[in-house]
């Protein structure tokens, strides 16, 4: 309410201080939004002192030259406090008529704070600050009122948004001013502009709510899926009375039939009215950009309590809506049909920035992949669907928690849909799997490489091959037989391939899809292994704690060698290949036991002491190895090298304690053997 909610250098630095403390702390920062953009003012003395160099002073409307102050304003604006900027000129007195010196005004500097022009440079500074402020911790914005201008864009940069159903809308621009600028009443409300009719159907917004009470109910409840520190604990529910860890999950898609793939993850009630159990905890999902490119769903679930981001196909045709805009008299609604298992510009974006959320959360990540592709018309290749797919990568590139990739019952991916989330994009943390039996991959549709590899020649020569009578006719032609005979069998020959060329097409096509079954893709070692889609719960529920537990103590390895320059800290997978060998060196285990995910996590367990030790070993060799590489680098290298160390133990020696000090000098004569 002061100043109407606008942003002055005062408020901006208040912001971002609030900011930088969150960050220090590595907390979740909320920013409640309602304010009216940049402050704008005026100088109120220079407004109530001026005076205006009128052309004709009979005639005001004729127009004016310039705006001026007396002598003895001048005097007091200037001398005291500068608040104006001028140059004499000669002017004649329009009440004297006599030729005065007066002061032109060239610059309204005022003596107010925030009147203009600085309170934007603050607008940047906490722009860029909220940017910052989304890759090192948890932003959240609820809009409580309407937001305008750097408002706006701070709620964009802080990216997670919960808006207020009404009265709350997030705009650049107040439409008053809009009309004004087109010379017409064109829009009635700011809703027009940025209320959850546009701003969460376009993904500005994530979750709408009607009231302020709701809206802090769906902040708290997004808040229990994140750590309470940025790289701290994953906030584990308890399960009891609520759902079991090893249980089937029930809920499966028929063959040929579409569904909601929100069952897959929730479950559902079967006609009967029985309730299938889906793959996470009941009640556990929580959807998020729910309003804008629905060819995908993204949210928020858990299981066995571990809270994750998940990412799944809608394998439904849904509507885009494009609504007309009232500025353009010649536009109208565009209602765009987009098929489901297809990545559109839109539905990419999304892909990428639920990526980027969750892994700003820290969050593991679940994707139920059944995409056909990209959409490859002209219309999405200009809307930037190469693009879009793209940051699909980018956002995979970046993630450091487990991701797994799980093609589910009846479900396949094809072509460039493959590629972007292929686990060697980021080998480090991501695995795929395959629901056995029913899940499909490959280049193109069994249909495609069938029409372009088994040829109606090729289906020709497989007949000749394997049908009895095409055998028989093909032998009766290399009899010795009359010239009407053979015409005879030569026809015969045709209308049989004739005859059996539908079921040949089915043959191949079957043949085709043979090449894309999990079998064959763990063959080939694309998957990691096939998963029974009602056993799938309790594997990836084991399969997720070993990868929590094996990347805790994969992050402290690689901590223990980032002590200098000199030695190169572990990359995560070289950390995990010395975790193997450790695993192997321990007596009873074996090869096939790391894989085996419980067996991991008991070894994990019951070693706990003895790992902790190895890091702790690993951590003295690197500063040893470091010490070693600076006293022996060689000319002045070394000596600089050696004359830091010296000094740095000396400091270090000053902070310590008598006893401690003489702890240190007896392990340094000990070592020297002095």
């Amino acid at each position: 309410t002061f100043k109407a909610g606008s942003f002055g250098t005062r408020e901006d630095v208040v912001f971002k201080l609030a900011s930088e403390y969150a960050r220090e702390k590595r907390a979740p920062r909320l920013y409640v939004a309602a304010n009216s953009g940049a402050r704008i003012g005026t100088a109120e003395k220079v407004k109530k002192a001026f005076k205006v160099a009128f052309k004709d002073p009979s005639k005001p409307e004729n127009g004016f030259k310039f705006l001026y102050v007396t002598k003895d304003d001048y005097v007091r604006l200037v001398q005291s406090s500068k608040e104006i900027l001028t140059e004499p000129v000669q002017f004649e007195n329009p009440i004297t008529g006599k030729m005065e010196e007066v002061y032109k005004i060239t610059d309204v500097i005022g003596s107010e704070p925030d009147l203009g022009v600085e309170n934007l440079k603050g607008s940047g500074l906490i722009a860029g600050e909220t940017s910052s402020a989304y890759e090192d911790i948890f932003t959240m914005t609820i809009v409580l009122g309407r937001t305008v201008g750097i408002g706006a864009y701070l709620v964009r940069l802080g990216q997670r948004t919960i808006q207020k159903k009404t009265s709350s809308p997030i705009i650049l621009t107040g439409y008053q001013a809009l009309n004004k600028l087109m010379g017409c009443e064109v829009y009635s409300t700011n809703d027009q502009l940025g209320g959850p009719g546009i701003m969460y159907n376009n993904g500005v917004t994530h979750l709408v709510a009607p009231d302020h009470l709701s809206c802090i109910t769906e902040a708290l409840q997004w808040l229990s899926y994140v750590p309470s520190i940025r790289g701290g604990l994953l906030p584990i529910v308890d399960l009891r009375g609520v759902d079991e860890i090893e249980r089937s999950v029930n809920y499966s898609p028929q063959p040929g039939v579409s569904y909601d793939p929100r069952h897959l993850l929730a479950g559902a009630h079967d006609g009967k009215g029985v309730w299938q159990a889906g793959f996470f905890d009941k009640n556990s999902f929580k959807e998020t950009l729910g309003g804008w490119a629905k060819t995908v769903i993204v949210g928020r679930a858990r299981l066995g309590g571990i809270p994750m981001g998940v990412v799944v196909t809608e394998n439904r045709t849904v509507e885009a809506i494009k609504p007309a805009d009232p500025a353009d008299v010649k536009a109208s609604e565009a209602v765009i049909q987009e098929p489901g298992g297809v990545w559109f510009p839109n539905s990419a974006y999304k892909t990428a920035q639920a990526i980027n959320d969750f892994r700003t959360e820290d969050l593991p990540l679940m994707i139920f992949a059944n995409w056909r592709g990209f959409s490859g018309g002209q219309r999405d290749m200009y809307d930037e669907v190469l693009k879009y797919g793209s940051m699909i990568v980018d956002s995979f590139v970046a993630y450091e928690q487990p991701i797994f990739v799980f093609i589910p019952p009846y479900a396949e991916i094809r072509g460039g849909a493959w590629v972007v989330v292929d686990p060697s994009i980021n080998p480090a943390v991501m695995e795929m799997y395959a629901t056995s039996g029913t899940a499909r991959g490959g280049v193109l549709e069994a249909n495609g490489v069938a029409s372009v590899k088994y040829r109606t020649k090729d289906l020709i020569s497989t007949m000749h091959r394997l049908d009895d009578v095409l055998i028989a006719l093909d032998a009766k032609l290399k009899e010795r037989i009359t010239d009407e005979v053979r015409n005879e069998t030569e026809d015969s020959i045709t209308k049989r391939e004739q005859s059996l060329l539908p079921v040949y097409e089915q043959i191949a096509v079957q043949f085709c899809e043979l090449h894309d079954t999990p079998g064959r893709m763990k063959a080939v070692g694309v998957i990691e292994n096939e998963v029974e889609w009602k056993n799938s719960r309790s594997f990836f529920f084991w399969r997720l704690r070993r990868k929590l537990a094996e990347f805790d103590l994969r992050k402290k390895m690689q901590q223990a060698g980032d002590v200098g320059r000199s030695v190169k800290s572990l990359s995560p997978i070289e950390a995990s290949a010395l975790m193997k060998e450790w695993f192997l060196q321990t007596p009873g285990m074996t090869k096939s036991m790391w894989n085996d995910d419980k067996v991991m996590l008991s070894w994990m367990a019951q070693s706990h002491e003895v790992l902790e030790q190895k890091v702790v070993e690993m951590a003295r060799e690197c500063v040893a190895q470091e010490v070693f590489q600076v006293m022996t680098a060689g000319g002045s290298t070394s000596e600089i090298g050696t004359a830091g160390l010296i000094k740095g133990l000396s400091q270090a020696l000053n902070t310590l304690s008598v006893s401690e000090q003489e702890k240190v000098k007896e392990m340094l004569k000990g070592a020297l053997n002095f």
